[in-house]
């Protein structure tokens, strides 16, 4: 007997929306600035959902002019709804396209919605005997589910599939029936739809009134059974509760019919798929499209010794002469069996030689010297830059040729050869060009070889241009060169235990694939060098990013000492404390339980203790147990406050406390952290392998962290720089407020100076309370604070808060002006720029949906602010590392976190060194109002900061 046929209808607009807000964070921006984020997420949807069921038969659903039958039943049916953000609507016709060549049949009625026409299908394939899968995370087609017919949600957030049969909605909703939903549906409304339910009833309400009465009619009927405000809520409203029902219940008889011919899964046209996801610069979703449907979608191998001049190898003098600098000989083209929209080493023409000759080092040497312009690329045996040994470099000038250098296993042959290229590292007349540049320089640096010259870094230069766009290699590569590089598992193998080492790798394959990388970073440097001044961020790239790439690998070779020991000490002050709190736990809540599990800890708060009426819960139907959920209660229950305690106790163990000793470097004896200079937008540099600037400081135990950072031994301290509120004296130079202006130049403490003004007392009255309401309004105002945000930071009720919130714009009329101005520009311009022309890009500024563009207006404030106080700290580091540098000091910069700089200072030079370092620091930018900097020494980070 062959199993029963399946039919999966996907819900289109939900998973659309869906994938949009799961990347809201972090939305995908392709190199023409288009928000891909909802096709993505959808895609990726469609995607599993056949790579996981194979199903024999699939569509997909739209919505197409709303509800007409609902609209009439009620005119404010929907009505309340937000526009749909611009990326979603400009997703459709590409999705719509993207399914066209996937052969997936898209089914769409006007004046039906998705729902109603996924219903009417799943209860026509039902008589035909399949099982159908509606695709969607809407819970509102549980009232659909029977025997034959299921909800499929889909993996989202590292949650699994959900199924949901008769059995998960009967639990879901508390119902007997799953077609009972409805009547749940239609008690409590649907604020998102608009449908109104009856006034009062909340989810526990409704699922009572089923349990009691089964169905909305039966509730009007017996309403008289009811007590109190109720009783009368349900009698007054009888009318618009079944209206409600009437809302809620998914049609059944959409003029469409399932011909299960129709809804076959087949093979896509291949090509016209790949042709949107190339427009679309999807490379991934590309591969798992092939993968799913069995195509083979990877480059073939590389050929050897098959007429390619990039694998020939001769070793005579003459020979070497000809091939180095020779013109590229004609090269067969050999194309994939599937074919690639993009170039690739077998389809372009290219001229690559491996260099291992003493005569072939000296002539590609002195070829280079007559250089103004030489890429370099680095092959190691790891990505740890201090702990790799060279297999070799590649040299590229002109696109489409390059030389690899080889080197040895043995560390001193390498030494020897590399010395004979001190000439090309040390030449202040080349530019030196790399992808990524400070792992090539701090590489070298294992070998004491400085790399000198200007430098141009492609990674860099990219996200000055598109900071929101990925700015690894490859991805470059395939969209401004419509090129695929060789992937590095065609040589290594996938990450694991079991990949090899570049130095296995057979000569002629390290030759094409190290060559290939200079090559493509030679190419990309050309169109970038072009595209920096349209940005207007030629000079930002020429005086700052690329000047810090030295600076930050300089920093990051340096290191800093950690005492191990008191980390273990204070491991064993940490398990003391997390018992001590485990245990007021317990018995506050009357019983053991695994705390780190939200499913154990959410019915102990909220059934158990019942801490709150109407607790939270998250999409799967658990309670939320989230930071931001329990922040929000911590100030009434102590058990709360200890479970939040615990936490960050946790992870300061496992984070830092346990983990540093593992980052401590065997040669150096030094935790080395490296620095990301193209991740945050706002040009704000991030830590990583350790991440020393999320370190928490507002607990005693997270500042206590800092004590293991210590100086490196007994002729040197700690020197902390710290700007002193350096965001605030942005806002009052940019927004030109006098009266913050003013406060800063008399020295002032520039909260208790707001809290003087916005609550009418003199300077020397204002009570600790006052200053610090007027703290959390200062920083909060670059962020939108609102009366609400406000009151839960502060003791403040929410009129209270409103009322200090407009006091404080009263205070300072010309800040107000200029946020309004710069969400104005940012409307006008589509981004804001930084006091040195940073710009961060808003493509979602003037969203018709009131969240995204909330979100947009946000940033068109706090970016110029937070960018300007990365900027000026950057010029800070360029010009004392270069005086540090000159004066051939012994004192070392170790640390950039936010706005302080740590060094590691000789004692003997500290009478210079201080004034230099806090004189670089205040004068790195002129604003309207002095730049404050505030030095401390000490035997540990904690003491000098």
């Amino acid at each position: 007997m062959s199993a029963q046929k399946r039919l999966f209808l996907l819900d289109a607009y939900a998973l659309i929306f869906r994938g949009y807000y799961a990347f809201i964070k972090n939305p995908r921006i392709n190199s023409k600035g288009m928000d891909t984020s909802a096709i993505m997420g959808f895609t990726n949807s469609l995607l599993d959902v056949i790579k996981r069921e194979k199903p024999d038969h699939l569509a997909v659903a739209f919505d197409r002019g709303g509800s007409v039958a609902r609209t009439e039943m009620f005119e404010a049916y929907k009505a309340n709804r937000d526009e749909t953000p611009e990326a979603i609507r400009t997703a459709i016709p590409y999705i719509q396209d993207i399914l066209k060549a996937m052969h997936i049949p898209v089914i769409e009625k006007e004046g039906f919605e998705a729902d109603d026409i996924i219903g009417t299908l799943a209860k026509q394939a039902e008589k035909q005997g399949y099982l159908t899968y509606m695709v969607t995370p809407d819970k509102d087609f549980a009232q659909l589910v029977s025997e034959n017919i299921f909800i499929y949600r889909p993996a989202r957030m590292g949650n699994g599939i959900e199924i949901w049969g008769i059995p998960e909605v009967q639990k879901k909703f508390e119902v007997e029936t799953p077609e009972q939903v409805v009547d749940y549906l239609g008690m409590m409304g649907d604020s998102v739809d608009n449908i109104p339910g009856f006034p009062g009833v909340g989810e526990k309400t409704a699922k009572k009134f089923l349990k009691e009465f089964g169905s909305v009619e039966n509730l009007i009927a017996n309403a008289d059974s009811l007590k109190g405000k109720m009783k009368e809520k349900i009698k007054e409203n009888a009318e618009q509760g079944l209206l409600s029902k009437e809302l809620a219940r998914i049609m059944l008889d959409v003029p469409v019919t399932f011909h299960e011919e129709d809804f076959e899964l087949s093979t896509p046209d291949f090509d016209k798929v790949k042709d949107i996801f190339h427009e679309l610069e999807f490379r991934r979703l590309t591969e798992n499209l092939m993968r799913i449907f069995g195509q083979d979608s990877s480059s073939e191998t590389l050929p050897v010794n098959q007429g390619n001049p990039a694998t020939k190898t001769t070793k005579s003098p003459d020979n070497i002469q000809f091939d180095l600098f020779g013109a590229p000989a004609e090269e067969e083209t050999n194309t994939s069996s599937t074919p690639s929209p993009y170039n690739t080493l077998l389809t372009n023409r290219h001229f690559y030689q491996y260099i291992d000759t003493p005569i072939g080092r000296k002539l590609l040497r002195e070829k280079m010297m007559l250089c103004t312009s030489v890429c370099f690329d680095t092959e190691t045996t790891s990505i740890k830059s201090l702990e790799a040994e060279l297999v070799g470099i590649a040299f590229s000038w002109e696109p489409g040729k390059g030389y690899y250098v080889t080197f040895p296993e043995d560390q001193e042959e390498t030494r020897t050869i590399l010395e004979e290229f001190r000439p090309f590292f040390e030449a202040e007349h080349v530019e030196k060009i790399g992808q990524n540049l400070k792992y090539d320089i701090k590489v070298l640096s294992n070998y004491d070889m400085p790399v000198k010259g200007k430098l141009f870094d492609t990674m860099i230069a990219h996200y000055l241009i598109n900071p929101d766009m990925r700015h690894n290699m490859d991805v470059l590569a395939e969209t401004y060169l419509n090129y695929q590089p060789v992937p590095i598992e065609s040589l290594i193998g996938k990450k694991g235990k079991n990949q090899k080492s570049m130095r296995t790798v057979e000569i002629e394959k390290q030759t094409e694939y190290a060559v290939e990388d200079a090559d493509i970073t030679l190419q990309l440097k050309q169109l970038f060098q072009g595209e920096l001044p349209n940005r207007n961020a030629l000079k930002l790239f020429e005086e700052i990013e690329a000047p810090l790439v030295q600076v930050l690998a300089d920093m990051e070779i340096e290191g800093i000492r950690v005492d191990t020991g008191f980390l273990k000490s204070l491991s064993q002050a940490l398990d003391k404390d997390v018992k001590e709190l485990e245990k007021s736990i317990y018995e506050q809540a009357g019983e053991e339980f695994n705390l780190a599990s939200p499913k154990q800890l959410g019915p102990i708060l909220f059934d158990k203790l019942k801490l709150v009426d109407k607790p939270k819960k998250t999409k799967t139907g658990q309670y939320s147990t989230a930071e931001d959920v329990l922040s929000y209660l911590s100030k009434d229950h102590k058990i709360i406050a200890d479970i939040l305690m615990w936490r960050q106790l946790q992870k300061l163990q496992n984070t830092y406390v346990d983990a540093l000793p593992n980052e401590i470097n065997p040669k150096t004896n030094r935790v080395h952290t490296v620095y990301s200079q193209a991740v945050a937008a706002t040009g704000r540099l991030s830590s990583n392998n350790p991440n020393l600037q999320n370190i928490p400081i507002r607990t005693e135990r997270g500042r206590q962290v800092r004590k293991a950072f210590v100086p490196r031994n007994e002729e040197y301290t700690l020197l902390a720089a710290d700007y002193s509120q350096i965001e605030l004296r942005i806002i009052a130079a940019l927004s030109e407020e006098e009266n913050m202006i003013r406060a800063f130049r008399d020295g002032e403490d520039i909260h208790a100076s707001t809290a003087a003004k916005v609550f009418g007392v003199p300077l020397e009255e204002v009570t600790r309370e006052q200053r610090s309401n007027a703290k959390t309004v200062n920083f909060g105002i670059i962020y939108g604070v609102s009366a609400f945000g406000l009151s839960n930071q502060t003791t403040l009720s929410r009129s209270e808060s409103k009322e200090l919130i407009d006091t404080y714009y009263k205070t300072y009329p010309k800040l107000r002006a200029y946020i309004n101005n710069q969400i104005h520009f940012a409307q006008d311009h589509g981004y804001v720029e930084t006091i040195l022309g940073r710009r961060r890009y808003l493509p979602d500024i003037n969203s018709r949906n009131q969240v995204v563009r909330g979100a947009a207006e946000r940033n068109a404030v706090n970016a110029p602010i937070q960018g300007s106080a990365a900027d000026i700290i950057k010029m800070a580091m360029i010009n004392i590392h270069r005086k540090l540098n000159e004066g051939n000091y012994q004192t070392k910069m170790l640390l950039q976190v936010h706005d302080e700089l740590v060094f590691d200072a000789h004692k003997a030079e500290l009478e210079e060194i201080k004034p230099l370092i806090k004189s670089e620091m205040e004068t790195a930018y002129q604003l309207a109002v002095p730049l404050e900097v505030e030095i401390g020494l000490g035997d540990d980070w904690l003491t000098a900061h």
